[in-house]
């Protein structure tokens, strides 16, 4: 996909990986960029073509209206998230639900919503961002695992329903990124910018999965080894 001149919409674009991304999409000559978060207020706006929008993966309104505004968009790029720090079996469920509602079901949801205007223009392309923690969990990760392997598989689906309408759908692993997210947790991380060349690059050269790191080709690698070979210590600590 060649997105010089097109339009592109992304989620979580205040800070972190979202806002590299939208510098990266302005760097190789996008005509507009709709950069969406909670608080637009946020947004940087420098840069004329960038039009700040608010978003909420959990308030489906503020999704349709969102989708009712950016009617121009060919590619979205889904990186909003967060991390509750849940375990699975003695974590909150309700911080549980909010993982799962946040990465899987606000995913999804924008994903609905958009769909149809990528179908009105051509197909377009979609972006999710996610984690080398799709592929396991570790304890303090168990809740953010479980929603990251939810949305890896979405995409999948995803990406098989919206193929004919000529939607290329994109996943995007990684390890650890130095963002705020991470702030405070001493493990190896890569600039945020490097994730969204590298899913750039990719989506140029129509790959359906960008592995950004050594961990998470490590990682994905291991899928096929025998439950009992976990990752390394250094893979397992290595959360977006």
């Amino acid at each position: 996909m060649d997105i010089t001149g097109t339009t592109a919409l992304v989620t979580g674009a205040n800070r972190g990986i979202g806002l590299q991304y939208v510098n990266e999409l302005l760097a190789r000559g996008v005509a507009k960029v709709y950069a969406t978060a909670r608080r637009p207020d946020l947004i940087d706006t420098s840069d004329r073509r960038v039009t700040p929008l608010h978003l909420d993966l959990l308030d489906e309104k503020s999704i349709a209206e969102a989708a009712a505004v950016a009617t121009d968009v060919t590619l979205i790029v889904n990186n909003a998230g967060i991390t509750t720090g849940a375990d699975l079996v003695t974590g909150d469920l309700d911080k549980i639900r909010l993982d799962m509602e946040t990465h899987f079901f606000g995913t999804l949801r924008v994903i609905r919503a958009f769909a149809p205007v990528l179908a009105a223009h051509g197909g377009g392309a979609i972006i999710n961002v996610m984690s080398v923690l799709s592929w396991f969990a570790n304890e303090g990760t168990g809740s953010y695992s479980a929603a990251k392997a939810a949305e890896w598989n979405m995409t999948n689906g995803v990406r098989a329903e919206l193929a004919g309408q000529g939607t290329l759908v994109q996943g995007v692993h990684l390890g650890a990124a130095d963002t705020d997210i991470m702030a405070g947790r001493d493990v190896p991380k890569i600039d945020p910018a490097k994730v969204a060349r590298a899913s750039l690059d990719g989506l140029r050269a129509g790959s359906v999965e960008v592995l950004v790191d050594e961990p998470s080709r490590i990682v994905k690698a291991m899928l096929s080894a025998p439950l009992g070979a976990p990752p390394t210590a250094s893979d397992a600590r290595a959360v977006r």
